[in-house]
């Protein structure tokens, strides 16, 4: 199990009881099934139940844009027409606008399917990462109270406060934190301040893109 640190719980365990650090192949991989009971897990086990590593997207549905609660959503992507799919993914981004959908499909994303839907946002085709059901925990689960109703004085008096507070559009805020340290970096590059080179370095180049107009026309002919 994983801290919310990172760090594995059993390494932070035995080290808190024995000052001592755990190797590598000292731990085991363990699944949860009472309280200081794991079923051991090996590597091998876990690669049989990983899915096959496919590029496709497998489109399963459509629905409303307003029948997926946001909280479900978890990370967005845009996607692009590869090829000569432009006309195709332009039509498919204007038909799901008319009608008001959502495509709902399943994707391989380092190892592990994920839920993915698929947005038509102002002509272009946006996926949004979804988690799945057992991931989102219900507000009984984290420890929130029943909904209780509150007076009409106390509720206007919030309005009164948020509505000082609104604005007619969102314009979200820069990574601060992310700016200085670009800052930094530059300024100790042009200092050839702490400036390391690796040999034989070589960057990982990109996949080739996705045709994603194919993938989905596969995906509804019923298509793998």
């Amino acid at each position: 199990m994983i801290g919310p640190d990172g760090e594995p719980l059993a390494r932070k365990y035995y080290a808190e009881k024995t000052g001592k650090d755990l190797d590598a192949d000292e731990m085991q991989r363990g699944y949860e099934i009472d309280n200081g009971k794991f079923v051991t897990i090996t590597d091998e086990e876990l690669e049989r139940l990983a899915p096959e590593k496919t590029r496709d997207i497998d489109l399963k549905l459509f629905v409303k844009e307003d029948a997926i609660p946001p909280v479900y959503f978890e990370r967005g992507y845009f996607l692009t027409p590869a090829g000569n799919s432009e006309k195709a993914y332009r039509l498919l981004a204007e038909a799901m606008k008319e009608l008001g959908n959502v495509g709902v499909a399943t994707f391989v994303m380092r190892g592990k399917e994920r839920p993915v839907a698929i947005f038509s946002d102002n002509g272009i085709l946006r996926a949004e990462t979804m988690r799945f059901a057992d991931e989102v925990r219900s507000h009984k689960q984290v420890g929130l109270p029943e909904k209780k109703s509150a007076s009409a004085a106390a509720v206007r008096k919030f309005e009164t406060l948020i509505k000082k507070k609104a604005k007619r559009s969102f314009s979200p805020d820069k990574d601060q934190q992310a700016e200085d340290l670009l800052k930094l970096v530059k300024r100790k590059q042009a200092k050839r301040s702490n400036v390391v080179e690796i040999k034989d370095y070589q960057r990982q180049e990109e996949g080739p893109a996705v045709d994603l107009i194919q993938v989905l026309k596969k995906s509804l002919a019923g298509k793998r």
